[in-house]
């Protein structure tokens, strides 16, 4: 049975005048499961790309903050009486972030249907925010730079790399495609992430979206497995942050498997077994 909801974007307003804005965050509300969540972005190099320098401490503190209180909100609504007045979104947003004419501001409600409000949720931030911030993440290597530099050297040496080919995958709600999957039974999809970032921010966000999309892309109706070719971080200071998004990604669903740099060689080694048997067995 689908829940009805209604959800709100969360804008950085650069000219209240022009009325420019980049989306930062995606609210959501269920009156008949008092349910009340959101999701903010702590990254901000997309803002002073396009507009100007901010300061992003601040910036970090804000978004937190937000996406604490509402989910404090959100906590207690169970709680509430049966008899006092169902509240729309607008007025609980309202108790956080009171509508204004500051830079940071919630956009007037939609609503939707919903099987699963979490999905939902991290779908809605996805598609609002995560889409426009693939140049969001400040980093020492991309995830290209990470198989380039890292994996596909150990692949071209056995020749085995012709065997990968790219691969959408299709869910009812949301699709993405792999740029390097190869099938044996089911897909194997094999995606460099890059976690050589500059901030630990971004480290935490960037394992926050790949658990989000592999939610999302869990109803597919077509089976596969996601092999995340992981890239760390140079910067030692980052490791217990980038230790803290390893136990993030532990929350996708499928049993997803992760194959560190310095496991390269032995995952080369690996696929070109599979290859030549699943060769031998055609």
């Amino acid at each position: 049975m689908k829940t009805p909801y209604s959800f709100s974007i969360l804008r950085y307003v650069h000219d209240p005048v022009t009325q420019e804005f980049i989306n930062i965050g995606v609210a959501v509300y269920s009156r008949e499961t008092g349910f009340l969540r959101a999701m903010c972005a702590t990254h901000y190099a997309r803002i002073t790309k396009m507009f100007a320098k901010i300061d992003g401490n601040r910036f970090r503190q804000l978004t937190r903050y937000i996406q604490e209180q509402i989910g404090v909100i959100g906590a207690s609504l169970p709680a509430a009486l049966p008899f006092e007045p169902a509240q729309a979104i607008e007025h609980l947003l309202a108790k956080v972030l009171p509508p204004d004419d500051s830079s940071v501001q919630f956009s007037h409600a939609g609503v939707g249907l919903s099987h699963d409000l979490e999905k939902t949720l991290a779908e809605l931030f996805d598609r609002y925010v995560n889409r426009y911030s693939s140049t969001a993440d400040s980093s020492r290597r991309d995830d290209d730079d990470v198989w380039r530099g890292t994996f596909r050297e150990p692949l071209e040496r056995r020749h085995v790399t012709a065997h990968l080919a790219p691969k959408r995958i299709v869910a009812p709600n949301y699709e993405y495609e792999f740029q390097r999957a190869w099938k044996n039974n089911i897909w194997h999809l094999y995606e460099p992430v890059s976690f050589d970032l500059l901030d630990g921010g971004s480290i935490l966000e960037k394992a926050n979206r790949w658990v989000g999309r592999a939610t999302s892309l869990n109803d597919s109706a077509e089976q596969f497995k996601i092999h995340l070719l992981l890239g760390e971080p140079e910067d030692s200071r980052l490791q217990g942050t980038f230790l803290k998004a390893r136990n993030i990604l532990g929350k996708m669903p499928g049993k997803p498997e992760f194959v560190r740099e310095d496991e390269a060689e032995s995952f080369a080694e690996e696929f070109e077994r599979e290859v030549r048997q699943h060769e031998k067995a055609g």
